[in-house]
């Protein structure tokens, strides 16, 4: 197999993840789960882990790992987080010199209250993972076969620039839209047209052609695009390029979750993956599967992404005609 370049495009975080407190023990009302934290009280927690987190980051360390070449293009703070991003990525080698400083923004943070079954409530301060600079974004000194977007909080303006950058240099494009995206959907659908790859969840692609069921969704999406995939989280997956529809349940349904962070931007980065190395639909969902059942299994969005030679198990994997 040849060494591909994956463009990781998007933010870059750093995490802190508190666990193991009475007080995250969700409850249940109107048909919702919530979190309740009186306020002026102080609650105990008994676990505290660290982590660097962000779309852009998570998917890069999946190619990394994988033994291709990962290129972060983001922005963080003039700060000890900042740092510890760059660090972490180098680490996990991935380039980094793409990666912008911004002077008057902190590196983004976030909070995560994790509950007992893996759930959890996030608080983020988006910072320089926000606030981009339209000319720390130009690809006129990157190459790459494939470019991986993740949610660049709303900049159209510097989407479509990549956009056409990108189809310019003859790179696929992968898109995973983010709540500022999808907050703009005419404007998302209009830049759809250079995209190869869509990913969303199925709350999100609700936000963006209209279905109830994750097979009305693929059948809308696959309008826009030539390769779409909705996700929605224990319930599976369902991709159609077209020609077929796949679908396919979790990798583990027996497995105890610790933390779901991150586990759609595995099965993202899984499924690009293996489609940018000419693997079939099955294929890739079935890495992609694999990829997000691993990170459930450890806190945070890295820890267990899979390296390269890591042993599957079947799972049933369902393909009919389009």
């Amino acid at each position: 197999m040849s060494k591909l370049r994956f463009l990781c495009v998007g933010g870059a975080t750093q995490d802190v993840f508190l666990s193991q407190s009475e007080a995250f023990e969700p409850t249940h009302q109107d048909q919702r789960w919530f979190g309740r934290l009186e306020v002026g009280e102080k609650y105990d927690v008994n676990k505290i882990d660290f982590s660097i987190g962000g779309g852009a980051t998570n998917v890069a360390v999946t190619f990394a790992r994988q033994g291709h070449d990962a290129i972060l293009l983001g922005s963080v703070g003039h700060d000890p987080a900042g740092e510890a991003v760059i660090e972490m990525l180098k680490g996990e080698k991935v380039e980094t010199k793409y990666i912008s400083i911004n002077e008057k923004y902190n590196t983004g943070y976030s909070v995560l209250l994790l509950a007992p079954d893996g759930e959890r409530t996030i608080l983020t301060y988006r910072g320089a993972s926000t606030y981009y600079d339209k000319r720390d974004f130009s690809l006129n000194k990157i190459d790459a076969d494939w470019m991986h977007v993740t949610s660049l909080g709303g900049n159209m303006d510097i989407l479509e620039q990549l956009f056409w950058e990108a189809k310019e240099k003859g790179m696929k494009i992968a898109f995973n839209p983010g709540k500022g995206e999808l907050n703009q959907p005419k404007l998302l659908r209009k830049l759809l047209t250079r995209v190869d790859i869509l990913l969303t969840n199925k709350r999100e692609m609700q936000q963006i052609v209209k279905g109830e069921t994750l097979e009305e969704l693929i059948r809308e999406a696959i309008k826009l695009v030539p390769i779409a995939v909705v996700t929605d989280s224990t319930n599976g997956a369902v991709v159609s390029d077209g020609k077929a529809i796949v679908s396919a349940g979790t990798y583990n349904p027996d497995q105890k979750t610790i933390d779901r962070t991150g586990a759609g931007d595995a099965f993202s980065s899984g499924f690009v993956l293996k489609i940018a190395t000419g693997a079939n639909l099955i294929d890739a969902v079935h890495f992609g599967s694999a990829n997000a059942a691993s990170v459930c299994t450890a806190v945070s969005a890295k820890t267990n992404i899979l390296r390269a030679g890591a042993k599957l198990h079947e799972m049933k994997i369902y393909s009919k005609k389009f």
